[in-house]
């Protein structure tokens, strides 16, 4: 990557940290460093006598990060790759006194390089907090790299789509992500456990991680519209009763359209589910409505002459054919 783009990601990643960590000037404000500022105008030969003297090989081998990719092969740059971070903690060390790195179980072997090499340069202590990497019940481990990836900017991850993340987890996992995830008590998450074995397909705890996560990362009034849009969606909630937020929300994520021109309460519904492109033509709606397969803000459609009637709040209407192809209108603007 370029420096342009690196440093788009870095402020990204500190708008994203900003929602969880005080970044002020306090004391105890947090503060984001960029390892390009001292690595980039490291000289290769001070480096090999300074800091790739205190590691032999046979001590970079044993580590689960080298040892893994010995059989499939390791390029030069990533055998390296441990000497830079353990020199990045060394940097942190004298500079800014840092004692602490915290990482993923996958970054042991970079820490712990980094404690010996602090040991060995500067006889100091320094120690390290590593965390087992977050897996579901198949073995898959949350990332970046993995297909379904979650993220926290409403960017990559829509508000709605972040709360039906955690509302679709395996019954298998949500146990575990609560008490990752969250800061429920042991007894109030056992008891959301106790809840869920006597009613499975209510998703209590699912419902409870996904509001409170989704609250935490996007805010309460989102949080709260992405649980009604979920409800509503999947027919647990009245249409009627959905906010205009809730149907801005739902419109960013299903297909959609401005109402057409003149169309209103008293458009017939056949030629708005003509319009939508749900169906292929005026003469495949009439027959889908004979067959009761449309849906018009939540309620079946049985007679081919009748209209559409009242907007939901915020002047949205909701179409929907079978059970999973969606469309809404919305207001003109």
């Amino acid at each position: 990557m370029d420096e342009r783009i690196i440093a788009e990601n870095t402020e990204s990643q500190r708008k994203q940290l900003a929602q969880f960590l005080n970044f002020d000037e306090s004391p105890t404000g947090a503060e984001i460093v960029n390892n390009a500022d001292w690595l980039q105008n490291l000289e290769l030969v001070p480096f090999l006598r300074d800091v790739g003297k205190h590691f032999t090989v046979s001590y970079m081998l044993q580590k689960e990060s080298v040892k893994g990719r010995m059989t499939d092969g390791i390029s030069f740059t990533e055998f390296s790759y441990m000497l830079l971070q353990a020199y990045d903690f060394l940097h942190l060390y004298r500079t800014m006194g840092c004692e602490l790195q915290l990482g993923g179980s996958d970054q042991w072997g970079n820490i712990t390089a980094g404690i010996e090499l602090i040991r060995r340069v500067e006889g100091g202590d320094a120690h390290g907090v590593c965390a087992p990497l977050m897996t579901t019940a198949s073995g898959n481990k949350f990332g970046k790299s993995e297909k379904g990836t979650v993220w926290l900017s409403a960017e990559q991850t829509s508000p709605y789509e972040f709360y039906q993340f955690w509302i679709n987890s395996d019954d298998r996992d949500v146990e575990t992500y609560l008490k990752f995830f969250t800061f429920m008590s042991r007894d109030e998450i056992a008891d959301l456990m106790a809840r869920h074995e006597k009613n499975p397909g209510a998703r209590i705890p699912q419902r409870a991680i996904a509001l409170d996560l989704t609250s935490r990362v996007h805010g309460i009034e989102l949080a709260e519209s992405a649980a009604e849009a979920s409800a509503t969606m999947f027919g647990e909630g009245n249409p009627a009763d959905a906010k205009a937020a809730t149907w801005r929300m739902l419109a960013a994520e299903v297909p959609h359209d401005a109402l057409p021109a003149g169309a209103g309460q008293n458009t017939q519904i056949v030629d708005l589910v003509a319009q939508s492109g749900i169906v292929k033509s005026k003469g495949e709606a009439r027959r889908q409505i004979k067959q009761g397969g449309i849906y018009l803000n939540g309620q079946q459609v049985t007679d081919i002459d009748s209209v559409a009637g009242p907007p939901l709040d915020g002047g949205f209407y909701w179409l929907r054919r079978g059970k999973k192809t969606n469309f809404i209108f919305e207001p003109q603007s």
